[in-house]
């Protein structure tokens, strides 16, 4: 739906789906459901259309360029008044119901496989988003540090994507752009990584200006909170370094005091099997401590007992805090709202991603369109606020 300068939306990468026709029948079943919750006859939203922020994964997006799938999904889109103006395309393969881990990282951009899938997620979103519309894909920040990846690779299949994105931007009039999401443990995790990572990757490139143009940053609210990062000042560094805030993620951490023994003992119910749930302890010096995931945190006997505060990577929904004595980032997500009243032209792309809801515990989780409707209320509220 049009926000602000720009559009939100909510990532359906909440649903399980890899194949295309998965794919479509979740936005069927579950997306116009959403939409049915938020948008009345009457509404405002209801002449500009509603938007979605899809999730492809590699299987998928092959298939709806294969033989009609695309013009047959624009059709449905203009008969149900949608559109689609970002992709996420940060996990290539299967995303829910096993062991994604660090694996949601492969392949990574030192690999023509990675190259090859994020084209065609550009080549879906130039004949997808409408005219006068911008159109984005999000993907991981290169690799992650335990793969050790050769940064030239990944700044080599970097530019190669940011000048199909500049030919297909030609082709179709349309402003298209890449958004590097930058997450814990990450190959870079926080402003300080990002803003090197560029520098690094603008002064090996023949036109740092198509790279400033086509590539910028995925800011996702909960993991810049997970790296103590304040808000308007990572923004505001990230800009000042001439790169583009392609879209922006809103979502919350787990937030917890790691010498409290409940909250010990009552964060032991997040640590689940399917994703990594890095652990960041803020030291009182103000250094930084970093688990790659909760069963590290609870083996380690190096845990500063002098710290009290710990954030872990789990994506919780924005209008709830877990049980005491645990609680949550959404106070990122806020200042990323209110940095949106202050500079309305930073960003046009924000997507609600709480893609937890299969794992949630069970005094989180409510009907998954009820969660979802209610985080599009948080988002609004607090923007009018």
């Amino acid at each position: 739906m049009k926000f602000q300068n720009g559009h939100l939306a909510y990532c359906t990468n909440i649903h399980p789906a890899e194949t295309w026709q998965e794919t479509w029948n979740v936005l069927k079943k579950h997306t116009l459901a959403v939409r049915d919750k938020l948008i009345s006859p009457c509404s405002q939203h209801q002449a500009t259309g509603y938007a979605i922020g899809l999730r492809l994964s590699a299987v998928a997006a092959e298939e709806l360029l294969a033989d009609d799938n695309l013009q047959k999904f624009q059709q449905w889109l203009t008969e149900e008044n949608c559109y689609v103006f970002t992709i996420n395309g940060f996990p290539y393969g299967s995303f829910h119901g096993t062991r994604v881990k660090e694996k949601v990282y492969q392949p990574d951009w030192t690999s023509s496989e990675r190259l090859n899938y994020t084209n065609n997620l550009f080549e879906i979103i130039a004949r997808l988003v409408p005219e006068n519309i911008d159109g984005s894909v999000s993907t991981l920040p290169g690799s992650f540090k335990e793969f050790n990846a050769i940064e030239a690779d990944i700044f080599k299949n970097l530019e190669a994507c940011a000048q199909q994105i500049e030919a297909l931007s030609k082709k179709h009039n349309r402003d298209l752009h890449l958004g590097l999401e930058p997450e814990p443990l990450g190959h870079f995790e926080n402003t300080e990584e990002t803003l090197a990572f560029f520098e690094r990757f603008l002064n090996t490139v023949d036109d740092p200006d198509i790279i400033k143009r086509r590539i910028g940053i995925n800011y996702d609210t909960c993991h810049f909170a997970l790296e103590f990062d304040d808000c308007h000042q990572s923004l505001n560094a990230l800009r000042a370094a001439g790169l583009r805030i392609s879209k922006v993620h809103l979502s919350s951490a787990l937030e917890f005091d790691p010498t409290s023994e409940q909250a010990l003992e009552k964060i032991k119910d997040f640590d689940e099997p399917t994703y990594l749930h890095q652990v960041i302890i803020k030291d009182n010096d103000g250094s930084l401590t970093r688990f790659k995931d909760l069963p590290d945190f609870h083996s380690s006997r190096s845990t500063p007992h002098y710290s009290r505060e710990a954030r872990v990577h789990f994506h919780i929904p924005l209008y709830t805090e877990p049980e005491t004595p645990l609680g949550s980032t959404n106070n990122h997500a806020m200042d990323a709202l209110s940095y949106l009243k202050q500079h309305s032209d930073f960003c046009t792309h924000f997507e609600i991603e709480t893609y937890t809801w299969g794992v949630l515990p069970s005094n989180l989780q409510i009907p998954i369109e009820d969660q979802i409707a209610k985080e599009y209320d948080w988002v609004l509220q607090g923007h009018t606020d």
